[in-house]
This record gives structure tokens, C-alpha cells and sequence, in this order.
């Protein structure tokens, strides 16, 4: 069954989603989308770097994602506003990492399918990286969920509730890194906070508590892959690009659903 390349970039897609949509409810619920575009960008320095020292693409795009996310955590609050900061950050990142991209020599490299992904082409191994990176992200939000929920909701509650709501911040970095990694072959650096950010954003009007919401932030972005998988084959247009367009129309729905069921409520 996994010959099948279809298979093979639809289950890449449900793994991503699986592994996005916890932690996207966090991204959303902390106005954290920069933060993760910043993360997402450093990931080509990390292929660049990887190609020039031969060592997993995987690898090196979480170790360059980790070591961004920590560097933002750390620089926060130090003088420049966090938007002002993300920003410098993340658009210097995408810069190096093409610049070094193009110092590569006997190297083939198609920098098309690491900006935009590659769903197409997931080979067997990469299924095993991107569903082990899943269970992790997954594994580790479930373990810290009500921690992470209490030191977002209010960090002054947490310090009460005896735990740092800093380490939850590095618990979330970690795993923000981890889902950049999995997901660049998938979508690409420029569209994986579309992924954390669209399905989670959609989830909101449906949802009656924060577990709900991230359940159905899965389901969407599980849709969203399938559905934009099958709207690439028909049309022939990029795959990583229609699964993020699949989530944007949902999006657009459920929230016109949601506004007109809250003004109707009004009237009522």
C-alpha cells in the first residue's frame, strides 16, 4: 500500500496535521504566529547547513529551528518589542539560509520543494520521521497539557500553582521545532505557520473547551491535507499550496458559520 506515492503524501499530511494542531491551539491562543514563521524561516539554514556537513536534512532543520526558538525566548523583553524582534529574526534567517544555499557546489539542491514542500515525493523513511516527530509532539503537549494551559491562561497563576511557566515556554519551543522539522518536507518553510495557525484558527467557532478545539484543529488539518492532495492531482497545481488553500476556505466558512450564529443569537 505505501508503493503508492498518494498514500504515502496523505499520511505525511494527516502525521503533520496530528502534530500542528495542539500545538497551533498554543500558537494561537498566545498570538505566537510570528514566532513560528521565525522558526519555520531559520529551517533552510538548517538544510544548507545539514547539506554542507552531510548529515540529515531532519537533523539540521531542528537543530537551526531549536536554536532560533531558544535565541527568541532568551531575547525577548530586552529592549525591542517582540514583533520588531521576530521580525529581524526571521526575515535574516531566510536570507542567510538562501545565501548559504547558493555557496553549495556539487550539491543538487531543489530549493523550490524545501520553501514550498514536497509532499510528492516522501519516501518510506521520511513517513517514520514525520509520524515519530507526531507521537513526540503529541506525547509531549498531552503530558504538560494542563501546565501548558495554566501558564498560558495567566502566568502569575502558574507561580502559584508551583510550577516555572517558563519551562512550559521551552516546552513549547521544543515542540514548535520539532513540527518545523517534520513539516518542511510537507508544506515547506514559507507555508508551515499557515499549518500551525489556519486549522486551529477554523477550530475556534466550533469548539466549547481548549481539548475540543485542538481535536478539531486535527481533524481540519487532516481534511485540509487529504482534500488538497486530491485538489493538486485534479488541477495540477502545487500540492503544499492547496492543502494551505483547503484550510483557508474552510476557514473563511466556519467563520462566517460562527459570525452568523452569534448574530443570530443576539437577535434572539
Amino acid at each position: 500500500m505505501l508503493d503508492d506515492f498518494m498514500t504515502r503524501a496523505t499520511l505525511a499530511g494527516i502525521g503533520v496535521a496530528f502534530a500542528a494542531a495542539p500545538l497551533g491551539c498554543f500558537v494561537v491562543w498566545r498570538r505566537m504566529a510570528y514566532f513560528g514563521d521565525a522558526t519555520a524561516h531559520a529551517a533552510i539554514l538548517g538544510v544548507a547547513l545539514s547539506l554542507t556537513f552531510q548529515v540529515s536534512v531532519f537533523a539540521g532543520a531542528l537543530a537551526v529551528a531549536l536554536a532560533m526558538a531558544l535565541t527568541v525566548t532568551m531575547l525577548s523583553g530586552r529592549g525591542y518589542a517582540m514583533d520588531t524582534l521576530l521580525g529581524v529574526l526571521a526575515h535574516s534567517a531566510l536570507a542567510f539560509g538562501l545565501v548559504a544555499v547558493s555557496f553549495l557546489s556539487g550539491v543538487r539542491i531543489d530549493l523550490m520543494a524545501y520553501l514550498f514542500g514536497d509532499i510528492l515525493a516522501v519516501s518510506r523513511t521520511d513517513l517514520i520521521v514525520i509520524w515519530g516527530g507526531a507521537a513526540l509532539v503529541v506525547a509531549l503537549i498531552t503530558w504538560r497539557w494542563s501546565h501548558l494551559l495554566t501558564a498560558t491562561l495567566n502566568e502569575e497563576l502558574a507561580y502559584a500553582s508551583g510550577f516555572n511557566p517558563k519551562r512550559e515556554q521551552l516546552i513549547l519551543t521544543l515542540a514548535l521545532a520539532v513540527t518545523v522539522a517534520v513539516a518542511i518536507k510537507v508544506v515547506g518553510v514559507l507555508l508551515i505557520a499557515a499549518m500551525l495557525i489556519i486549522p486551529a484558527a477554523a477550530s475556534r467557532s466550533l469548539a466549547r473547551s481548549p481539548e475540543s478545539m485542538a481535536l478539531i484543529a486535527a481533524a481540519i488539518g487532516a481534511f485540509s491535507s487529504a482534500a488538497g492532495l486530491r485538489a493538486a492531482y485534479v488541477f495540477n497545481t502545487p500540492a503544499g499550496p492547496s492543502i494551505v488553500c483547503v484550510a483557508a476556505i474552510l476557514f473563511a466558512c466556519l467563520s462566517l458559520i460562527g459570525w452568523q450564529s452569534r448574530n443570530g443569537s443576539k437577535h434572539n
